[in-house]
């Protein structure tokens, strides 16, 4: 089935109110006409009777998106990120509040990122599932530069498959061709996605789902978020197949290319392997050390000496922090990790307080209960009970390493 007029309903107000609200909750910078979210708002009722009037007539532009370099948050390296006006994300909003239901109609239950009621906590539980069900060898492989190499062509395909109104698809390839503004010049986008834009994550999934479909009709156990994703197998000589069919696809049919370097076959218990954050190893899982090294340089900035700030703003800031990255990684073999980074954080607290490096005796002269007064939040309260799931896989880990070593 395929669905024939679509854009009346993109432009409708209700829809173009409620992406707004959507726009809105979601913060960010100014795009590339330096108009802030509180400015947009400032006139809301003209600028979205505006955008409705433009897509109405068909005339809208979409502007270029800013584009600047972040670093990642794994290795330091700086990726790209296009910055879209507000008007645009609002645009894109509506797009992908009317077309998105019509595609995770079809998506397969082996894509996990940027979907609804589905992410890398449920993505990392189905990796277990596989592995404590004897699905040990393990496809890693690497997507270079996913985003920027998207095919216009075969993504306007894709699209199609399920959508015939002409005037919507130009203008998600409007978007797709609006071009990125980087200190001051203007450069044309040929192919790819911008990374920060709102409809973005739609597209990817909507771009790998061939990939999926292939990968589950031929059987295989696929975890995927976005351009990120390893293949499960039983056996070695699977696995090596599984890796050729990867690259038949990927390459072959989206003109994708996969890491020479990163593309590897390993043994989730012997070998281990990383994904989403996460180091999985020995039926174990825990942060990668990049990850702990990340959290770790975040709680140093909130907690330097040199601030004429009071400790409950300190902890106020510190808070967010820990509940965000200890809330995603608590599923994992992660107790005594929280326990050491818990005693580390709170010597920093103590060190702030202070004014100097930790000391002995320091933690004597400032009690735990003088931290936790305060509101402190420590990573060990938010670990959730343990599942039997979690003794499973202990148990294999522990006759794996027997083995091993018989």
């Amino acid at each position: 089935m395929k669905w024939y007029s679509l854009i009346d309903k993109v432009y409708s107000l209700p829809n173009l109110l409620e992406s707004w609200y959507e726009v809105k909750a979601n913060k960010g910078a100014g795009g590339v006409d330096k108009e802030s979210i509180e400015e947009f708002e400032g006139n809301l009722n003209q600028n979205l009777k505006e955008l409705h009037r433009l897509l109405k007539e068909r005339r809208y532009i979409p502007s270029p998106v800013r584009g600047v370099l972040i670093p990642k948050s794994s290795s330091g390296d700086l990726r790209p990120l296009g910055i879209p006006t507000v008007r645009d994300r609002v645009v894109q909003q509506a797009i992908k509040r009317i077309i998105e239901p019509i595609f995770e109609r079809k998506f397969k239950d082996v894509s996990y990122g940027y979907r609804p009621e589905r992410g890398a906590r449920e993505a990392i539980q189905k990796c277990k599932e596989y592995i404590a069900s004897g699905y040990r060898w393990v496809v890693d492989a690497d997507i270079v530069s996913f985003f920027d190499t998207v095919d216009h062509k075969l993504l306007m395909k894709a699209l199609n498959e399920e959508i015939a109104d002409g005037t919507l698809l130009d203008l998600i390839e409007r978007f797709l061709k609006s071009g990125v503004m980087k200190d001051g010049r203007l450069k044309a986008t040929h192919e790819g996605v911008p990374q920060g834009g709102v409809i973005s994550p739609l597209l990817a999934n909507i771009y790998l789902h061939c990939f999926d479909s292939v990968m589950v009709e031929r059987g295989y156990r696929l975890v995927r978020y976005c351009d990120d994703f390893v293949i499960f197998t039983k056996l070695r000589r699977k696995a090596e197949r599984a890796l050729q069919v990867t690259r038949e696809i990927l390459e072959d049919k989206l003109k994708l290319k996969l890491h020479p370097q990163k593309a590897r076959i390993a043994h989730a218990f012997f070998d281990g392997f990383e994904f989403l954050g996460c180091l999985f190893k020995s039926g174990y899982i825990r942060p990668k050390d990049k990850s702990i090294e990340s959290f770790k340089d975040k709680v140093r900035h909130v907690t330097r000496r040199q601030q004429p700030k009071k400790l409950d703003m300190i902890i106020e800031r510190l808070n967010p922090v820990v509940r965000g990255w200890g809330n995603y990684f608590r599923y994992g073999n992660v107790n005594k990790l929280y326990q050491r980074l818990d005693e580390w954080m709170r010597m920093r607290l103590r060190s702030f307080l202070e004014k100097k490096r930790a000391v002995t005796h320091q933690n004597k002269r400032i009690g735990n209960w003088q931290l936790k007064s305060q509101g402190f939040v420590l990573l060990q309260e938010l670990l959730p009970i343990p599942s039997p799931a979690m003794g499973q896989l202990k148990r294999k880990a522990v006759y794996w390493k027997t083995v091993r070593t018989v």
